[in-house]
């Protein structure tokens, strides 16, 4: 009974936190495998290919090569920008004055992490060797760093806080390769010309944040505009949020302590006693509008267009973006999948992500620390850096994404192998995930 009791703590912890991006994504997860494999199955399918007919005038932004996109290619290449445009500020914002700005500290997480990627690709394809099936190869080189973190943090304060910092920044590391690997080997015919007008507008970015220009709504246009060639050049639309995202400005206008006294004279400027007031209204005079407005104004410029644009689009990303694709991708459809495959792609890519990964980032740390090259974390010893380890093998949204480009648009196989993609992709995330915290569960030490 205790033992029964102790099994379901993290789970009530997990059912009464507020909603956060893991809960929704695995919520959108969960709905789509019922719908897909459902009597609405055909409406659900009916629905990702739905086109997106928007258009402003004779403006048809939506469309590719004179074709609306369907919904599924809407968020896949065009929500998703959005989202490795987010990934992008994080690593830059992780290169400035994270766990990324020096050498000694970069060191560690992107040796792991480069064990994180090589290794599962190595696994894959010593079971999946042949063509088409070696495409998916890349797949279980990924990290999910909301699902990662959501199950670090069912073990509360017994995580030491080097334990997130080098998971966060090994997922950070991860993101950077599967961005390399969607750049050289998931874009198709280039067309030069719009790759070449987008590099100007990349230019006038680079000059606009160069000149300190604040405004987000300018790096929004631009970048917008940017994606639009990208999407049509050949290169894969994602690829553009995350160049855009380098570019953006991570300094402020004004400094923090230059706001502070600036903010104490503006202060000084507000006489309480001009303001005439009632129990039903209260009325400011025309210079202490001009006080306030001028305290917003300075406000907005104290933070840079990084951090602004960041914190403005965290919430459209993980309450939004995130669940919308994993609604429109996790479709599996379990009775299409034969029995005989399930030694093929699945097999491939749960054993990269679980298997894969975890000695991945295991024997690379383990390695590069005994050959002396760097130290282990505070807090981090050999068993839990093997539990932490098993939590890279959580590789879902970027996982499922590259799935995508593997298999999408090489004839009616691709369909079946993106099927077998995605149920290896939920397997062995779920399994590194489980595996993972049965671990640290057991090895992190006991804290009241």
């Amino acid at each position: 009974m205790d033992h029964t009791i102790s099994i379901l703590k993290p789970l009530r912890r997990f059912a009464t936190q507020k909603a956060n991006a893991s809960l929704l994504l695995f919520m959108a997860t969960i709905l789509a495998m019922i719908f897909a494999n459902s009597p609405w199955a055909e409406s659900y399918h009916s629905i990702l290919l739905h086109p997106i007919d928007f258009q402003i005038g004779n403006f048809k932004p939506f469309d590719h090569h004179g074709t609306s996109m369907s919904m599924l290619a809407f968020v896949n290449d065009a929500l998703m920008a959005i989202f490795f445009f987010v990934i992008g500020l994080e690593i830059k914002q992780e290169i400035l004055i994270g766990e990324l700005s020096s050498f000694r500290k970069a060191l560690l997480p992107v040796v792991a992490a480069c064990g994180g990627m090589i290794v599962p690709i190595l696994f894959y394809f010593f079971v999946c060797g042949s063509d088409p099936e070696v495409r998916g190869a890349a797949i279980p080189m990924a990290t999910d760093i909301a699902f990662a973190l959501a199950v670090l943090g069912l073990l509360g304060k017994r995580v030491p806080l080097s334990m997130r910092i080098f998971l966060t920044a090994l997922a950070v590391v991860d993101d950077v390769g599967g961005i390399i690997i969607i750049a050289l080997f998931y874009s198709s015919d280039i067309a030069f010309e719009p790759l070449l007008i987008s590099l100007v507008l990349l230019a006038l970015l680079y000059v606009g944040s160069k000149m300190r220009v604040h405004s987000n709504v300018f790096y929004y246009i631009v970048g917008f505009f940017v994606w639009m060639l990208f999407l049509e050049s050949g290169i894969h639309p994602t690829i553009a949020g995350v160049l855009v995202a380098f570019i953006v400005p991570a300094r402020p206008v004004v400094k923090l302590d230059d706001f502070t006294t600036e903010m104490t004279d503006y202060l000084d400027m507000l006489d309480y006693t001009e303001v005439r007031q009632s129990k039903k209204a209260e009325v400011l005079t025309p210079t202490q509008i001009q006080v306030l407005n001028n305290i917003h104004l300075l406000a907005d410029k104290t933070i840079s267009p990084l951090q602004s644009i960041a914190d403005k689009l965290h919430p459209l990303v993980n309450y939004l973006i995130l669940p919308l694709f994993a609604f429109v991708n996790a479709g599996v459809t379990f009775g299409n999948i034969q029995p005989e495959s399930l030694l093929e792609v699945p097999l491939a890519v749960f054993v990269g992500l679980f298997v894969g990964k975890t000695l991945g980032i295991f024997l690379f740390t383990s390695l590069f620390i005994r050959l002396g090259l760097a130290s282990m974390p505070v807090g981090i010893n050999k068993r839990n850096l093997f539990g932490v380890s098993m939590l890279g093998g959580i590789g879902f949204t970027v996982a499922l994404f590259i799935a995508n480009l593997s298999f999408t648009g090489i004839s009616d196989v691709g369909i079946e192998l993106l099927n077998q993609a995605k149920l290896g992709v939920f397997v062995g995330s779920f399994v590194s995930g489980l595996c993972g915290y049965v671990v640290l569960r057991k090895v992190l030490p006991k804290k009241e």
